[in-house]
């Protein structure tokens, strides 16, 4: 018998409590940020994989969850290629992780939702200037590397 998937509820209880303690830039709790992009997919007419993957989306790349357990989890495959894709590789170019985001069905939404929270002027102001304009030009670079315009967040 197949293993029954895990639901949208048990995938945000996982994140919530894999990234449990963990502050963003400015000091938030960093589950604030994976609510706004689940939030900003399912706002943005996302697919139920889609809002997994924006609960999960950094999931690796932050060390709160294992490639392994990625691998292992009940989840539907596009869930899993969303996520690989979206967790930026140590010393991987932005073109290159830009590229692999473009490839994978599904997970431009999630970026997009991930990058309209992350440039986020209120979200933004709480840095101090120097990190505020290195970010504004990172988040404007991808952006732009992704085809995604201002008008699109």
């Amino acid at each position: 018998m197949a293993q029954q998937n895990l639901t949208l509820a048990e995938i945000e209880a996982i994140a919530r409590e894999a990234h449990t303690g963990q502050k963003d830039k400015s000091g938030r709790p960093y589950t604030e940020h994976l609510a706004a992009v689940a939030n900003g997919v399912r706002a943005r007419g996302g697919s139920e994989e889609q809002i997994a993957a924006g609960w999960l989306h950094d999931a690796i790349e932050d060390d709160a969850l294992s490639q392994e357990w990625l691998e292992r989890a009940a989840l539907p495959q596009s869930v899993r290629d969303m996520v690989l894709a979206l967790s930026k590789r140590e010393g991987e170019d932005l073109a290159s992780y830009t590229r692999r985001i473009l490839e994978t069905p599904g997970a431009l939404l999630v970026k997009e939702a991930d990058l309209a929270h992350n440039a986020n002027p209120a979200r933004l102001a709480a840095l101090d200037e120097a990190t505020r304009a290195r970010l504004t030009e990172k988040y404007a670079k991808t952006r732009a590397l992704l085809g995604l315009t201002e008008g699109q967040e």
